[in-house]
């Protein structure tokens, strides 16, 4: 078995500590490690990995080294960061939350040798997430136009609202005058989309949610459509460039230019262990349906 790890960062005391015993005990299991160029930087600064025994792999060599399954230090962020390096490869992810709110990276890092030994085993399911891509005529995002939670069109700055005209598979549905508009999965239906009053989402539910920023019409409510739509849409506004984004990467889109979303042709494969569930995440960690009085 080979296992790759990836963090975006080893900041912080419990992140450190996570890594030195995954390594650990993947070296204990003469398990084939792999470790992202992005984290083996702090390897020489830390000084307390050198007894163990790994190779460094790059988003573009990622292929050749055969790994099984991609194991992320950090939070839900962590996770996001993930697809762009295992892209349409189908490498099951499983995340240590060494982060806040441990949404998808749902592993308790006290619970390491328990976690490997049920990789070893095949002791787990997966849970396939569906992404977004993005279609336009320019080349954006490095050619990897993919988003597992959301697609964002937005306002630049403190510039005046936009208006984002909206067509599902080619028929005008609406035009929104807001600060902008989300296009989420189910998974991101519990992040961004939430924050501005769109719905929640069951995984396997099959749907996008359209849901508006900031709208400027108290009727233009969050929408919720089949996954097999194609949404394209036309922006206007004063200004000559919006801002564009798919899930933490962004980037500046000109007036004008020709963009669409749908349904990604592959998944994001998530890896849930022993009684792990979509419910309990929401409850627990979102607090959903608490009540003071129950």
């Amino acid at each position: 078995m080979k296992i790759g790890i990836y963090a975006r960062t080893l900041k912080n005391k419990q992140a450190i500590e996570c890594l030195q015993n995954l390594l650990a005990s993947l070296a204990h299991k003469e398990i084939e490690t792999f470790v992202h160029d992005k984290i083996s930087e702090y390897f020489n600064d830390l000084k307390i990995f050198s007894n163990e025994k790994y190779e460094v792999f790059t988003n573009e060599n990622i292929l050749d080294t055969q790994i099984d399954y991609m194991l992320s230090i950090g939070g839900d962020g962590t996770i996001l960061d993930t697809l762009d390096i295992v892209k349409d490869s189908g490498i099951p992810i499983m995340g240590f939350n060494t982060g806040r709110l441990g949404y998808l990276a749902t592993s308790n890092p006290e619970n390491i040798d328990k976690v490997i030994d049920e990789l070893i085993l095949k002791s787990y399911r997966i849970d396939k997430r569906t992404l977004l891509k993005l279609e336009s005529e320019n080349d954006f995002f490095d050619g990897f136009p993919y988003a597992l939670n959301d697609f964002v069109i937005h306002k630049k700055d403190s510039a005046s609202m936009i208006i984002v005209h909206t067509y599902l598979n080619g028929e005008f549905m609406n035009s929104y005058w807001a600060d902008g508009l989300i296009v989420a999965t189910p998974t991101g239906s519990s992040a961004y989309s939430l924050s501005c009053g769109g719905p929640i989402l069951i995984p396997k539910s099959a749907s996008f949610v359209i849901t508006p920023i900031a709208p400027h019409n108290l009727s233009l409510r969050p929408i919720v459509i089949p996954d097999n739509t194609v949404l394209s849409f036309e922006i206007e506004g004063r200004v000559k460039s919006y801002l564009l984004s798919l899930d933490s990467k962004s980037c500046s889109i000109k007036k004008g230019t020709q963009i669409a979303v749908r349904k990604a042709d592959f998944t994001f494969n998530l890896i849930r262990l022993g009684d792990d569930n979509y419910l309990d995440a929401l409850r627990n960690k979102m607090m959903w349906g608490q009540d003071i009085r129950n």
